[in-house]
């Protein structure tokens, strides 16, 4: 594990930047995350945001007022974090560390836990287990949790948008199987990564002393036509992304997705 964490943190130490602008080139998982996070998450509320990355996520909660806190396992990432959080005229807690050892790290107590990014790239269970475990540790009772992973069918999705020719290469053999015969992948991605199916989120999440809310594809339908949708008018995107968040739930159009949220409430 010790070698897939300084892989890790090595992508997104020199990635900060191309993070930050992630959500800029993909704005519907942005835009539909942040309609749900505006169902649970008022003004003067604490936040802890978990491989919250640069802080997109963390800059819109401070901008709302929020006493935000964010944690992630790259430096280089929290020091674009706090240049913004600058930029933008607000204030945010920064710590750098292993998500599985938050607890440790951070004290307090939390109104909401966002933990959108680590399980991304934890490749055993066990691992993803004690991340969720220590989040919760720092969450009040009754908190909400917004859990994030990529799903299985992602690397198809993005092949399809962006690199058709993809599929000829010799390393994506592999992943082409795996999706073919509808099973996770834990390896070698755009980093050390792990895909799940969707039909694995509710069963792991089970596990924990928490109430589901809501079980989400963060892009809805929209993903595989990203790029035609973007280029339109705003009138046009808002009226999709409309459509997108009232499908969203939708446990047959979760495959549209390339990532998947959990929220829970902690009983």
């Amino acid at each position: 594990m010790k070698d897939t964490v300084k892989v890790v943190r090595d992508f997104y130490d020199g990635s900060a930047q191309a993070e930050w602008e992630r959500l800029q080139r993909h704005p519907f998982e942005y835009e539909l995350t942040c309609r749900y996070l505006d169902r649970y998450i008022k003004s003067g509320d604490k936040v802890l945001d978990v491989g919250g990355g640069p802080g997109r996520y963390a800059l819109y909660l401070a901008e709302k007022g929020c006493e935000e806190t964010l944690f992630d396992l790259s430096a280089g990432n929290i020091e674009l974090a706090k240049q913004k959080a600058s930029e933008h005229g607000v204030s945010i807690k920064t710590f750098v560390g292993d998500a599985r050892e938050v607890d440790a790290i951070v004290d307090g107590e939390f109104d909401h836990v966002l933990l959108m990014g680590p399980l991304y790239h934890l490749l055993e269970e066990a691992d993803r287990v004690q991340t969720v475990e220590a989040c919760l540790s720092l969450l009040k009772q009754n908190g909400t949790i917004f859990v994030s992973f990529i799903s299985s069918y992602a690397g198809i999705i993005y092949a399809m948008k962006y690199e058709p020719p993809l599929l000829l290469e010799s390393e994506m053999a592999i992943p082409v199987q795996l999706f073919i015969d509808d099973l996770p992948f834990a390896g070698d991605g755009f980093t050390k990564a792990y895909f799940i199916r969707h039909k694995d989120v509710l069963p792991f999440m089970s596990q924990f002393s928490l109430q589901t809310l809501h079980y989400l594809g963060q892009e809805s339908i929209l993903a595989p036509c990203e790029e035609n949708i973007k280029a339109q008018s705003r009138a046009v995107i808002d009226k999709w992304l409309d459509v997108a968040e009232k499908v969203c739930e939708r446990e047959d159009l979760l495959s549209h997705s390339e990532h998947l949220m959990y929220i829970g409430r902690k009983l």
